[in-house]
């Protein structure tokens, strides 16, 4: 994975400390153990380099895209700001990021181009589970992308109905949650569950796991089901307009109550 570039501080507050690696194509970021939490391609920093955080885009596949500039996204975890700056820099959203530990924003600005706070763009320091439970979020976000790990990648950090539901609130009639369900000890079947549970069965979503065990879930506000055929046009639209791999998506993505 390439030698540490830095150790930009020492723990606080019971956070982790945040360490970089580079290999000369891609830079990825640690949080005080060798897993990575995200990456960013030197030569290409807007673009999304890991499989799974491309997958998260997957909601692409249920908007009109000539409205996608028109709607807003969230994330809660900034990893290395992959979808922060993908859905800023490439979609044109208005977008918000949640992320605990400032050490993580200092060095995505430092490190991996996450811009400045502006107009179309914020990144809010904090608890992902109590801001999402803001009532100026409500109905209001389109792209809701759920990445929250520890520093052992051991299990999503907020994987229970409440927080689900509390995800379901935000989302505008349209909008869908994309969620990364990768762990070593966490248990597929009852996160998706707890998913099924909040939005309904109907709603939810999943890809095939990726190689490195990356499983994508995704729960719409609404559910629907969208013709093969309309499916098939927006993912080649996704290719051409923001070279997603949207085509390959359509053989590892169902609804699970199929």
């Amino acid at each position: 994975m390439g030698s540490a570039l830095m150790s930009p501080a020492k723990r606080s507050l019971q956070l982790p400390e945040v360490n970089i690696s580079d290999d000369g194509e891609l830079r990825y970021l640690h949080l005080a153990t060798p897993w990575v939490q995200g990456a960013m391609r030197v030569d290409a920093p807007y673009d999304i380099a890991l499989e799974y955080v491309q997958r998260m885009m997957a909601w692409l596949l249920f908007v009109e895209p000539d409205s996608v500039a028109k709607r807003r996204a969230m994330q809660l975890g900034l990893g290395a700001g992959a979808i922060t700056k993908f859905c800023w820099k490439k979609l044109r959203m208005r977008t918000t990021a949640v992320e605990l530990n400032p050490q993580v924003v200092h060095v995505c600005r430092s490190w991996f181009k996450l811009p400045p706070d502006g107009p179309r763009m914020a990144v809010v320091q904090g608890d992902a589970g109590t801001e999402i439970r803001q009532v100026g979020h409500l109905a209001t976000i389109d792209a809701l992308a759920v990445d929250m790990y520890d520093d052992d990648a051991a299990a999503p950090v907020l994987d229970s109905v409440d927080f689900y539901r509390d995800a379901r609130a935000v989302l505008t009639d349209e909008g869908c949650m994309t969620v990364n369900l990768f762990g070593r000890t966490n248990h597929y079947e009852q996160s998706v569950a707890r998913i099924a549970e909040a939005f309904g069965q109907e709603a939810v979503w999943a890809f095939k796991p990726t190689r490195e065990g990356n499983t994508i879930v995704l729960a719409q506000r609404t559910p629907s089901r969208p013709r093969r055929a309309l499916l098939l046009e927006r993912a080649a639209g996704i290719e051409e307009r923001w070279g997603l791999p949207a085509r390959k998506w359509l053989r590892s993505f169902k609804p699970v109550a199929d």
